[in-house]
């Protein structure tokens, strides 16, 4: 618990609180596989839906890692933040941070460091939601300093990180399931039996309401988009999600967002994940994939793509 406790003394240096967080209206993501393309997900329906209705007027993501910039991982309304507020956010906490480690109080790390940034941004750019995605685990997270998001969701689960969140698969979804917290809706894409057991009974020790969530038979068969199977279900997972943020600051809207989830999945961009390229002669499948699970669906992918374009 240091470093949740370390989190929120920082912010207070910066002079936020964690009650200040609590305003952002966060949507928090963790899980193995999936959990960016969830947030690019979510953020993009948002975006849709602040175009059609004008609300929330600032979509803030916060994802991890970087492709090509380290401001991607500080998006508002799509777009990293620009060079000039990255550098002036930046040094406005790195002033106030302590430069040295004491007894009563460590100095962040990278990846803490980068949180705290996007949380100063976020507050000072007076975003109307957040959607944060962990970093590689949920219980002990620099982003579970959160303590009153408004949704909480699980991607696929699988062995990644052991030696930090294992050894079991078992001990990986304790750790994801950090993230749930009292009276906040939960969603999970459909698990392994012995990952959905740990999630149900994490979510019952914090009187959680966990729903898991299939494949949306909603979802445009035509989206380029959804080409990769596993996109599918990400997406499905994003739906629940936005839906529910909707319903709990928007409890009276009556406006159809049908149109907010097809321009939402038109206007879906997530670099570096499952993306294909198409140069002259030339095609490019580009994929971070980094587990055995994410090679897996990365092949699928490529072997699927290569057959339609032999068509």
């Amino acid at each position: 618990m240091r470093g949740s406790d370390d989190m929120a003394k920082w912010l207070q240096l910066l002079g936020h609180s964690v009650e200040d967080l609590n305003r952002l209206n966060i949507i928090h993501v963790a899980g193995t596989k999936g959990k960016g393309s969830t947030c690019a997900f979510v953020a993009s329906f948002l975006k849709a839906h602040r175009n059609n209705t004008g609300y929330p007027r600032k979509v803030g993501l916060y994802t991890s890692p970087h492709i090509y910039n380290i401001r991607e991982r500080v998006c508002i309304n799509g777009e990293p933040i620009s060079r000039n507020l990255f550098a002036v956010r930046f040094f406005e906490i790195w002033d106030k941070l302590p430069g040295e480690a004491t007894d009563t109080l460590d100095i962040p790390r990278y990846l803490q460091l980068l949180a705290l940034l996007s949380f100063h941004v976020f507050i000072q750019e007076k975003v109307d939601v957040a959607v944060y995605e962990t970093h590689l685990g949920g219980e002990f997270d620099a982003t579970n300093v959160i303590s009153a998001p408004i949704v909480t969701a699980l991607t696929s689960i699988s062995m990644d990180h052991v030696n930090l969140l294992g050894p079991t698969i078992e001990n990986i979804a304790w750790h994801k399931a950090g993230i749930f917290k009292s009276g906040c809706p939960a969603f999970s894409t459909l698990q392994e039996p012995m990952v959905a057991t740990v999630l149900q009974q994490r979510a019952a020790e914090q009187k959680v309401s966990l729903k898991f969530i299939g494949l949306d038979s909603g979802l445009p068969t035509s989206a380029v988009a959804l080409k990769p199977k596993i996109q599918k279900l990400n997406c499905s997972l994003a739906l629940a999600v936005f839906r529910a943020w909707l319903s709990a600051k928007i409890p009276t809207e009556r406006s159809n967002i049908d149109n907010d989830i097809i321009r939402g999945i038109e206007e879906f961009s997530w670099p570096g994940r499952y993306q294909q390229i198409n140069d002259q002669n030339y095609q490019w499948f580009l994929d971070e994939a980094h587990t055995e699970l994410s090679l897996y669906y990365a092949v699928e992918w490529f072997a699927e793509r290569a057959r339609e374009s032999q068509k």
